[in-house]
């Protein structure tokens, strides 16, 4: 393996709502008692408005702070809850992100390996000159009163694959591909379906897994003692210091999973242990990645002198400190259409999407690209033939100008409680941005209480409205403060 190929970046997003287990427990505990045992921290919670595909963009945002997109040649977006079947959902992706058109996309899914498969594949694909942002998203539902509903927790988590000065390069990597079901989710049904834990512990992880790491240790000739980080998601208690104990792993190496404050978040799973792994290493320390599903993919990376000098960034320490107590397990029900609520005839319009439409505005509407003079540098969205200075007018002026990434503040803002909102009231306002330019906006992530003029604002890619005769979901971008 090369020594200039490996990880140049990473980011992650977890979404700020906590849902706390205990309100789980309690609003269950008339029909499933035991759940009080899992009552005890907190899991990351969607709004509303996001996706596996909204989350894996904001990740990828974290991933890319400071990058040039330039040179991103490849994109795979991996999950195991695509919002669609038949539509590239990585192609969603590229153009929220702005990416050039000539780029390789792909999904990947059908297992909880999806994103180091992924990323093994990546690496191979960095040996013959391509960059590749690998991004994971997971919104994975539960049924009501089920272990998964505690366990569960959504977020996304994003890498840079490619040839440079990598953070951290990969000594070796081992896949074992073994069908051993463990959990399931057929074609046409919502929720996963699990076996029985002992089962899965015994005849599963215990055996699958020692064989991949084993067989990474021996190619990368690295003792299982000199393991600095190990990640491996697992929801079964204890299981993965078991593991590291027969393997030879350190105890003190073996990783949080960050079940008490996030939860397990599927497919994007390892690549967020792996992110905050990185947030702590030094250079030199080498982190061995295991993700367990139809068999193992196990990867081992060697931290470099080059992470010390990456851009600070969000990552998983920021997204968790981004958050926000959420004690509503009806409005959780709500989000994931758990329940039945009758949404009032405001909510019965047609929800219909012109493609046509959505076509030929795609860098407007979901890469949120305005236009910039070139006569007075004025900033304006959406692009127009005109520029909106009254001293200048130039025609036909505007270059293109991404605005998602600037930032802004509240000039104007409306708190609506008849039009329909699944989270009302329905925010929305006047942003200013900084560097020149407004536009008019829906707000999310608000607390009404800290809503006011001038308050920092930035751009997050969300769900617009979900088409729900059609199943088609419409994506567009809004604002939240700047310090969630």
């Amino acid at each position: 393996m090369a020594n200039d190929i490996g990880l140049l970046s990473f980011g992650a997003y977890i979404p700020r709502a906590r849902l706390q287990r205990k309100v789980i427990a309690d609003a269950n505990a008339w029909f499933a008692p035991a759940l009080r045992g899992l009552g005890r921290g907190e899991r990351a919670m969607a709004n509303w408005d996001e996706d596996a595909i909204t989350m894996a963009v904001e990740a990828a945002r974290d991933c890319l702070s400071g990058i040039e997109r330039t040179s991103i040649g490849a994109l795979t977006l991996a999950s195991t809850t695509h919002p669609f079947d038949d539509r590239q959902n990585a192609a969603i992706v590229a153009t929220a992100l702005n990416l050039n058109p000539a780029l390789r996309s792909m999904d990947v899914g059908g297992s909880l390996r999806a994103a180091t498969s992924a990323l093994t594949a990546a690496i191979d694909a960095a040996a013959g000159g391509t960059t590749t942002l690998l991004a994971a998203g997971e919104h994975r539902l539960a049924k009501a009163a089920s272990t998964q509903e505690m366990q569960y927790g959504d977020g996304a988590a994003a890498l840079l694959v490619g040839r440079g000065q990598p953070v951290a390069r990969l000594l070796a990597a081992h896949t074992e591909t073994i069908d051993f079901v463990h959990q399931f989710r057929g074609r046409d049904r919502a929720h996963d379906y699990a076996w029985e834990e002992r089962w899965i512990r015994d005849e599963g992880y215990m055996k699958i897994v020692p064989a991949a790491v084993s067989a990474t240790l021996k190619a990368a000739g690295v003792e299982a003692g000199a393991i600095d980080h190990f990640c491996m998601p697992c929801t079964l208690a204890r299981v993965t210091p078991a593991l590291a104990k027969r393997i030879g792993i350190p105890e003190a190496a073996v990783r949080d999973n960050l079940a008490a404050v996030c939860g397990d978040t599927g497919a994007a799973h390892p690549l967020v242990m792996l992110a905050a792994a990185l947030e702590d290493a030094k250079p030199g320390q080498r982190i061995l990645v295991a993700a367990f599903g139809e068999g193992c993919d196990a990867l081992l990376f060697e931290v470099t002198d080059a992470l010390p000098r990456l851009a600070a960034r969000r990552g998983v320490k920021g997204a968790l400190a981004r958050r926000k107590e959420e004690t509503q397990y009806q409005r959780f029900l709500a989000f994931n259409d758990h329940v039945n609520l009758e949404r009032g005839m405001r909510a019965e319009v047609d929800k219909g999407t012109p493609l046509t439409v959505l076509y030929r505005n795609r860098d407007m509407i979901e890469g949120l690209v305005g236009g910039r003079c070139r006569s007075c540098g004025t900033f304006q969205y959406p692009r127009a033939r005109y520029c909106v200075n009254p001293a200048c007018n130039a025609l036909d002026s505007q270059d293109p100008q991404p605005f998602s990434d600037l930032s802004g503040k509240v000039m104007s803002y409306t708190a609506d409680v008849l039009t329909y909102c699944p989270d009302p009231p329905a925010y929305y306002g006047m942003i200013q941005f900084d560097q020149g330019g407004r536009m008019m906006a829906d707000f999310t992530d608000i607390d009404g209480s800290k809503l006011e003029v001038g308050l920092p604002m930035r751009m997050m890619f969300r769900i617009k409205e979900v088409d729900p005769s059609r199943g088609f979901v419409r994506y567009f971008w809004k604002a939240a403060p700047a310090d969630n």
